[in-house]
Order: C-alpha cells, then structure tokens, then sequence
C-alpha cells in the first residue's frame, strides 16, 4: 500500500519544480481554502478567485514556506489576506451565519413559525456581525466557523493571543447584547401569554 506524501514532501517536491505536487496540495487543501473566502464574502466567484490566488502564492512562495509547521495555517493566513483585501475593496463585509446560528440556538424544528423567527434571526445576526470591526468580525469567523483556536488565529491574523482573545470578547459581547435585545420583548410576550392562559 502506497502512503499519501505529506505536505513537507509535496512542498519539497514543488521547490524542485514539481507541478505535480502543487496539483496534490490542491485537491487536498481547496475545500478549506474555498470554504474560508466563501464565508467571509459571500460571493462564490469571489472565493473561485481568492482558491486560485492563493495556490498561485502556494507556488510562488514555496521556498519560504516553513516545512517544519503545518501547512493548514500559512493557507489561512494567505486566504484571510485574500479576501480582506476583496471585501475592503468593495467596502462591505459578510459571514456565514449558519455555524454561528448553531452555537446560539436549539436545535431545528419543523414548524413554520420556526423556521419564520430563524429567517428573523438570521438577519439579526447578520445586522450584528456586520456592526462588527472588520479584525473582530475576522475573528468571530474563524473562530466560530472554521473551529480555530486563539493561538491559531493569532498566527494567522499577524498579532498576539492577547489581542485575538480581546477582538473575540468583544465580538462575542456585542453579538450577544443584539439578540438579548431581539429575544427579550419574545420571552416577554410568551410568557405574559402563558399567564393569561393559565389565570383565565
């Protein structure tokens, strides 16, 4: 049985010309490269640009890539950089909710009241993250959507654990004072109509 290369060899290989090996880093890594832009822009072709671009870097920067740490992070750190630079330059920003949706609320229903208050919700969300520093809303995504740790995020965002650790605290409050907000005047509304019901 043959083993798969790992990524140092792929590296390695590549540094000698291998083009071969770029297209094994490809298949193995794209998902993650695709998904990553998809979810800070919003916009598939956007993210199409930033997986080729940034396997275009893959090769361009082979030599200074350090085969002695994991891959995965440098291919962060390249397509955050990617599409900040593409979201800045249309000045807006999005995320993908639904990872963070599933970390805040109960698991899904069926009803179509349900369904109803979690398009509300959705857009709550949106609202919230979007009110967010553009280094805060980096950092609820890779936190929340890519399942990174501090340590990794910092790497990747370029500054010290201290800081992503204070850009995610505060993210996170901020988030979680706006659905306070929206969820407060439903709690109140349910539970005053439970009273009524049972006075009655």
């Amino acid at each position: 049985m043959t083993l798969s290369p790992t990524d140092r060899n792929l590296i390695q290989r590549l540094c000698n010309g291998d083009l071969a090996a770029l297209g094994t880093l490809y298949d193995r890594h794209r998902l993650l490269v695709f998904h990553t832009a998809m979810a800070i822009t919003r916009d598939r072709q956007a993210a199409e640009d930033i997986l080729q671009e940034c396997f275009l870097k893959v090769n361009a920067y082979a030599r200074r890539i350090d085969v002695n740490l994991p891959l995965e992070p440098w291919l962060y750190r390249v397509t955050v950089n990617l599409a900040y630079t593409q979201v800045s330059r249309r000045s807006r920003w999005f995320t993908s909710l639904e990872s963070v949706i599933d970390r805040l609320v109960a698991p899904a229903r069926t009803t179509t009241e349900y369904h109803a208050e979690m398009s509300e919700l959705q857009s709550v969300i949106q609202q919230a993250i979007n009110e967010l520093q553009p280094n805060q809303r980096m950092t609820v995504i890779l936190y929340y959507l890519n399942d990174l740790s501090l340590k990794e995020i910092s790497y990747i965002m370029d500054c010290p654990v201290g800081t992503t650790k204070s850009r995610l605290h505060y993210g996170r409050e901020h988030l979680k004072r706006q659905l306070e907000e929206y969820l407060q005047p439903r709690v109140g509304t349910r539970v005053a109509g439970s009273r009524s019901v049972s006075t009655g």
